[in-house]
């Protein structure tokens, strides 16, 4: 009787402890209302750190949902006019010192963006995480003086660019700190780690973040985003191929 008595003691302790820990996916849904907007436009810097030098590029963006977006480099004068068109499937650059317009695709599109951290596919993802991944919750720490969660994403879909994410989201934010990307055999790929964060309104959204490809050298890429406004209006004509050349 006393065996039987303590099992279901610990039955109820092992409970209680998982009942501590809050549905994943459910999690998911609060960081995707959080950082994703109908519209957007913004204003970033990338500084990418290789081994032997620094380079630093500005940009103005657009998007609408994970669908359509468009950037436009203005600096430096090297880059200038550089522009990059993203359309449900499909990925243009346009090149103004050849004055071509190549279509992104296949293996290109893991190919760095103007030499960073970051890939053609990485600007391919889509921006709903809970529409691509399933979550688990596997434990709470303090990460940099703020409360976490640490998840654990599952792909949805075999064609996902990463299979398994390991994320420590902030409790009262949700906002995504650090991030683990992984391949389908387990092979960490890159990783993310949020530097600084702003708020718009009722939205915190990552101001200065660190991309790390894990299978190259250097310091990685530092993403700034210097300004960004949320669902705004944007005219049709933005995410069309023939604002490539104007």
């Amino acid at each position: 009787m006393r065996k039987i008595y303590l099992t279901i003691i610990g039955v109820i302790i092992l409970t209680a402890l998982f009942a501590e820990y809050p549905d994943g996916n459910v999690i998911l849904g609060r960081i995707d209302a959080n950082m994703n907007a109908r519209t957007t436009k913004s204003t970033t810097t990338m500084i990418v750190q290789t081994r032997r030098a620094t380079r630093t590029m500005e940009s103005i963006n657009w998007s609408q949902g994970s669908e359509k977006s468009f950037s436009e480099y203005t600096a430096p004068a090297r880059e200038r006019g550089t522009k990059m068109l993203k359309d449900g499937d499909n990925l243009w650059i346009f090149d103004p010192s050849t004055d071509r317009t190549i279509q992104i695709s296949g293996n290109m599109l893991k190919q760095s963006v103007m030499g960073s951290d970051l890939s053609y596919e990485d600007f391919m993802e889509e921006t709903s995480l809970r529409d691509n991944y399933s979550a688990v919750v596997k434990g709470e720490l303090v990460h940099e003086g703020r409360d976490t969660w640490i998840m654990e994403l599952t792909a949805k879909k075999s064609t996902t660019s990463y299979q398994k994410i390991v994320l420590y989201v902030d409790k009262e934010r949700y906002v995504p700190l650090y991030e683990e990307r992984y391949a389908k055999g387990g092979k960490l790929l890159k990783t993310t780690r949020v530097q600084e964060v702003m708020q718009s309104g009722n939205r915190w959204y990552p101001q200065k973040i660190l991309y790390k490809d894990e299978l190259k050298d250097g310091k990685g890429t530092l993403f700034i985003i210097n300004k960004i406004e949320f669902d705004v209006k944007i005219p049709a004509h933005i995410f069309s191929k023939a604002s490539l050349k104007k």
